[in-house]
């Protein structure tokens, strides 16, 4: 059995995965990777390759994205499949990085609370703004991960490089997932991923944002099981 190992995004534990930990363990062991190690994206995939096993499946979802497609370029050799869930193979813009680095400034400046109450909408489907459960769920995360963490991760998210030149490298069985309404990764950036990935499968997850393993589980269960089955 083939092990799988997934990345967490921004601000988010293992408790993003929750639901497909639970479905995805009949294909063999499953384990979430720390992103709190590292200062760069290039540290975060060395510190994830160093507690890894020799081989193995390979998901993140937004931030865990940047640091697969990393880790694709480290050590190809042990990624046996690919997953890349609400992510983009894309640097970040001028725009996005003046508004990372303010967040990042409040954040130090005792307002961490605050900065991810203003984060959660944006991350969620219209419909699921007001969802309580998953509101107090992705608020627990953020806890966990902290103010020095949060700046970390973005610090390294800034600093990204364009994955987009060395897709066409990925020689693996390889998923693009994203919510149909992702407003963070939207849909355009999975086609891009998917376009030039060699024989790559795109799923486009109905009434799901950015964090689609929460907001429609049983839909991105499918989509993994398969991946793992194919």
């Amino acid at each position: 059995m083939t092990p799988t190992l997934l990345i967490p995004g921004l601000i988010c534990t293992p408790e993003l995965f929750s639901a497909q930990i639970s479905a995805l363990w009949t294909h063999g062991p499953v384990t979430v990777a720390s992103t709190l190690e590292g200062e760069t994206i290039a540290d975060i995939a060395a510190a994830v390759l160093r507690d890894a096993p020799p081989t193995f499946a390979l998901g993140g979802l937004s931030l865990g994205g940047y640091i697969a497609l990393e880790i694709m370029r480290q050590a190809p050799d042990r990624v046996v499949k690919l997953g890349l869930l609400d992510t983009s193979a894309r640097p970040d813009t001028p725009e996005q990085t003046a508004k990372r680095r303010g967040l990042i400034s409040r954040a130090a400046n005792g307002e961490y609370e605050a900065v991810v109450a203003d984060l959660l909408p944006n991350l969620l489907h219209p419909d699921h703004r007001t969802d309580e459960g998953l509101i107090n769920l992705m608020t627990r995360m953020g806890q966990v991960v902290g103010a020095e963490g949060f700046a970390r991760q973005q610090g390294a998210i800034i600093g990204r490089i364009d994955s987009r030149p060395s897709l066409s490298a990925i020689a693996v069985p390889t998923l693009v997932l994203v919510g149909d309404q992702d407003g963070v990764t939207p849909p355009e950036h999975a086609r891009e991923m998917a376009d030039a990935i060699p024989g790559a499968r795109l799923v486009i997850v109905p009434d799901a944002g950015h964090i689609s393993t929460l907001e429609q589980p049983e839909a991105v269960n499918a989509a993994l099981t398969d991946w793992l089955k194919a």
